[in-house]
């Protein structure tokens, strides 16, 4: 079970889940609290009413006087599943492929960036990567329960399993071609290293380009999260999203 503290995660949480299955523990009052309240009635979810003091207890933390608890909240999805449901007139598809985020807070701003731009798929590998947490949620604001996206074993697997899908793999590095100079149109995929570490050796040998944000300043690079938002832009912008 996942405990949620943040309004937006638990909202977002709520929206998407099924009846019943989860407690929503109160020990605030408000209209943004009633809010939440209303949405679990209409989901069937519990509600347990407490001291702020046991709800701190609970949730380990300061709260803002609601905390959830729920089975699942992240999208029932799959990599085969959702390579299975192309169909030959999906043009302008989206994949996200993030290897070595292991920052909850840079996954969970991707992961709100990625909802944003409508991406079709996130990919992260089973190792070496940050997983579903209440700080996922709380830092993608909702986002997480919205965005389709599954670990995979192997990233560079699900890059040729992209490939023979029609997909141009483009890996993000700082010696990369400015992204507005290059052709982002079509079915695309796009591969996101840590900031430093940078993508793996064998996973970028298997991408067909490098592409860059390109800047100015004195600092090496942008933070992972802010350089994912602006390339998930630029490709949305070319294909006349």
């Amino acid at each position: 079970m996942s405990l949620l503290t943040g309004f937006h995660a638990i909202e977002e949480a709520l929206k998407s889940a099924s009846k019943g299955k989860g407690t929503l523990y109160v020990s605030g009052k408000g209209p943004r609290i009633r809010k939440i309240e209303d949405l679990a009635g209409n989901k069937e979810v519990s509600i347990v009413r407490l001291s702020a003091r046991d709800l701190r207890d609970l949730t380990g933390k300061e709260h803002r006087g609601v905390a959830l608890s729920i089975e699942r909240y992240a999208p029932e999805n799959s990599f085969e599943g959702f390579l299975a449901s192309i169909t030959d007139s999906q043009s302008n598809l989206l994949v996200l492929l993030l290897d070595g985020i292991t920052d909850p807070h840079n996954l969970g701003a991707i992961l709100r960036s990625a909802d944003q731009f409508e991406t079709d798929f996130v990919c992260i590998p089973e190792r070496r990567s940050a997983a579903e947490t209440e700080v996922v949620a709380n830092s993608s604001a909702g986002a997480v329960h919205h965005v389709p996206f599954s670990q995979v074993p192997n990233l560079s697997r699900a890059v040729k399993q992209l490939k023979k899908c029609g997909f141009w793999v483009y890996g993000a590095a700082m010696g990369g071609d400015p992204i507005n100079s290059v052709d982002l149109s079509g079915r695309v995929a796009i591969v996101l290293g840590s900031e430093g570490r940078g993508i793996s050796a064998n996973l970028a040998s298997h991408c067909d380009a490098e592409v860059a944000v390109p800047t100015r300043g004195r600092v090496d690079s942008l933070n992972v999260s802010v350089a994912a938002g602006i390339i998930l832009y630029e490709i949305r912008r070319q294909q006349d999203w």
